[in-house]
């Protein structure tokens, strides 16, 4: 431990149990010295176990759609209350299809479910910033992360609809981003991760073949759940002051590779 975050406070939206990435990054956040409230929507919040991580974490829940303004205005006072100031530090690791889960195609959307999940998963980004903005919420030199992923750039034809919704979620954190830099010199960034093994990510058609695809790809292997949370403390330190508008890998050379003697022997092997 390295006291990276003595002193900051934050929110960390999307911890649903111990497999997901934003449980992880509240055990290491709080293990470097940072203190938070966590916060889910109440739906979410009945499936997972964030009370106990709350309670291991010495944090208090907060419940809070974030699709609701009024849910996030709420959030965002009372987090400030229990915490005792201004904001550090948000995690935005939020992210759902309805069209993945019920299994449409991505050539046969039903759009009212194809909106609700741009809701959640992109929108909700913009609305957390225009309400922390709005708000002149964070301090300076604050840091916000979203998670995202590599099927914003690249084709994976099963993630369906959740591709574009990450791709606009990027897309909200350099535009955002702009105005967060230049009105607040708050840094906002996302992490694209690595597929992991979670309880969200698993609901997509095919998840282990990506995952055993990226990790014949990777010259390190994939990016852990663990390995996302700590390269979040690192972009909620201020070692990474200066680091805003990035899309940032963390996928153990994934992005950058065209193909790996992994996968040729895969299909060399019975020629």
């Amino acid at each position: 431990m390295y006291n990276l975050l003595k002193g900051k406070k934050g929110i960390i939206f999307g911890a649903l149990d111990e497999n997901s990435i934003a449980w992880k990054t509240a055990e290491r956040v709080h293990e470097e010295g940072g203190e938070f409230v966590l916060t889910n929507a109440p739906v979410a919040m009945r499936m997972g176990q964030i009370n106990a991580l709350a309670e291991k974490t010495g944090s208090q829940v907060i419940p809070a759609d974030a699709t609701s303004e009024e849910d996030l205005q709420n959030l965002v006072e009372k987090s400030m209350e229990i915490l005792g100031g201004k904001i550090d530090f948000v995690l935005h690791s939020i992210g759902m299809s309805i069209n993945v889960r019920k299994g449409r195609h991505y050539t046969d959307q039903n759009y009212d479910w194809t909106q609700k999940g741009t809701d959640v998963s992109a929108m909700s980004f913009h609305k957390v910033m225009q309400t922390l903005y709005k708000a002149d919420a964070m301090n300076e030199w604050g840091s916000i992360v979203a998670l995202t992923y590599m099927a914003a750039q690249r084709v994976f034809p099963d993630y369906n609809d959740m591709a574009d919704n990450k791709a606009y979620l990027e897309s909200i954190a350099r535009s955002f981003g702009y105005f967060f830099g230049r009105d607040k010199k708050v840094r906002v960034n996302t992490i694209s991760q690595s597929p992991t093994p979670t309880t969200a990510g698993s609901g997509v058609k095919g998840f282990d073949g990506f995952i055993a695809y990226a990790e014949k790809m990777s010259p390190l292997g994939n990016a852990t759940a663990m390995d996302c949370a700590n390269y979040t403390v690192t972009l909620f330190s201020d070692l990474t002051r200066r680091v805003t508008l990035q899309n940032l890998y963390n996928d153990g050379g994934f992005s950058n590779m065209g193909v790996s003697d992994a996968v040729m022997e895969t299909f060399t092997k019975d020629m």
